[in-house]
């Protein structure tokens, strides 16, 4: 299949392969920031989730995926290390603002840093023309969060900090999908790439979840907490896949701008799964985000 793939780079199958993979990775990340944002502690819910894909990537690594080449494992280095501090960032804002919130403000903050990110180290130049959907995207995801900022009624006193941690999140978030980006490009397999940097992205959470818990008052019962771990790691497996994949075959900047959709999937999700509010104004804002996604992708 790795050979398939990467006889698709740069032809219009492997763009119009990327787009869906990019959207598909849009909707699955969706649904893994509410999985820990959910009824559990977000520490605890991304401990469970990582220590599940870790679990998962061992026999993958070992067994299925050829070896990483000897220059992949400075690359694997800073890859954790900048997914771990992405982690600790959303974890905090988690913690600290309302999930409809917070989530549009990390991931209209992502695109932006990114397309710039892939013009520095890919060369990769937009549009005009997919500037413009760019800020349509970032216009509507932007005004979600700050609709959502408005009308939220509950934990008003620490919003502000949710708000910074949020910005700071996103800024990772450009970060690590560049630097994946040039990672899933330097190894010959590109399964190699994703199923190790699973494995060796999901040592330190667990630890620090697991810490965490035993020393809750009211612990989370391990079976529903591993259930929802298990759930998140074949989510994440499947998201993060997705988008490696979209940036190998494509641009990096397109795909990271229309995985930012996901916006639209969140808010989606935090209607009808955490029972939060949507009005019509917010449903005129992703459409807004959609609109611009739509864009860059026919502005190219």
């Amino acid at each position: 299949m790795s050979d398939w793939l990467i006889s698709l780079e740069g032809t219009e199958a492997g763009h119009t392969l990327a787009l869906c993979l990019a959207v598909f990775a849009a909707f699955l990340h969706a649904v893994m920031g509410a999985l820990q944002k959910g009824r559990f502690d977000p520490w605890t819910s991304r401990g469970a989730i990582d220590a599940s894909y870790f679990v998962i990537s061992v026999p993958l690594a070992l067994f299925v995926v050829p070896w990483p080449e000897p220059h992949m494992w400075p690359i694997f280095a800073l890859c954790a290390g900048v997914h771990l501090v992405y982690k600790i960032f959303q974890g905090m804002a988690y913690m600290r603002g309302a999930y409809t919130v917070v989530y549009p403000v990390v991931r209209g903050t992502g695109p932006l840093f990114t397309v710039i990110g892939a013009w520095l180290l890919f060369a990769e130049t937009f549009t005009p023309v997919q500037w413009l959907g760019v800020g349509v995207l970032l216009a509507g995801i932007y005004g979600l969060a700050v609709y959502n900022l408005r009308t939220i009624r509950v934990a008003r006193e620490t919003l502000p900090a949710a708000l910074g941690l949020a910005v700071m999140t996103g800024i990772f978030v450009a970060l690590y999908t560049t630097i994946d980006a040039y990672g899933i490009r330097a190894t010959a397999n590109p399964f190699t790439f994703i199923v190790w940097l699973f494995l060796v992205d999901g040592i330190c959470i667990p630890i620090y979840a697991l810490w965490r818990w035993r020393r809750m008052a009211l612990r989370p019962e391990p079976g529903a907490l591993m259930a929802r771990g298990v759930l998140g790691a074949v989510v994440a497996y499947m998201s993060f896949g997705s988008i490696m994949l979209a940036t190998r075959l494509d641009k990096v900047g397109e795909a990271a701008v229309l995985r930012e959709t996901s916006t639209v999937f969140a808010a989606l999700i935090g209607w009808l799964v955490l029972r939060e509010t949507v009005g019509p104004r917010r449903i005129a804002l992703m459409t807004l985000i959609a609109a611009g996604a739509v864009i860059v992708e026919f502005g190219g």
